[in-house]
């Protein structure tokens, strides 16, 4: 299932690109993408999973950029 995501106060494209790469190595993620320029989030995972996948994404976002965080 492909999933798309609101991301606010994402202020760094350098941290952007760190997300994504720390996201994609989550168990389960099939492709992750974090757009910048759109402060968009896209996630490609088994549905069943995805709730655990957004958690651990969200930590992600929070350690690489405190203020940053996924909306639902």
């Amino acid at each position: 299932m492909k999933k798309v995501y609101k991301l606010e106060n994402l202020d760094c494209a350098n941290c952007a690109a760190k997300m994504e790469d720390a996201i994609n190595k989550i168990d389960g993620v099939e492709n992750a993408n974090v757009s910048f320029m759109r402060q968009r989030l896209t996630i490609e995972a088994d549905e069943s999973i995805l709730s655990e996948i957004i958690e651990k994404a969200q930590k992600i976002c929070k350690k690489i950029e405190p203020d940053c965080r996924i909306c639902f």
